[in-house]
């Protein structure tokens, strides 16, 4: 998953939570009520930071998680 803007992401199907980890700060936030497609269109995105950008942030309710090490 090389991407310079998302680290990592995961997803909890029973809590409809996609987690995403930044580049180049770590951190991760839980994104809320997240459709399984979505994630599956994210998880297959060639640019995760453009599909991030279009179709993740702004939509759903978020929190921070973690602080990444470079804090």
């Amino acid at each position: 998953m090389p991407s310079t803007a998302i680290q990592n992401i995961q997803y909890d199907p029973s809590r409809r939570v996609l987690s995403v980890w930044f580049v180049p700060s770590g951190n991760r936030y839980d994104y809320e009520d997240v459709e399984p497609e979505t994630y599956t269109a994210f998880k297959a995105a060639f640019s995760k930071g453009q599909f991030f950008n279009e179709f993740v942030r702004d939509r759903f309710r978020y929190r921070l998680v973690g602080r990444g090490r470079r804090q």
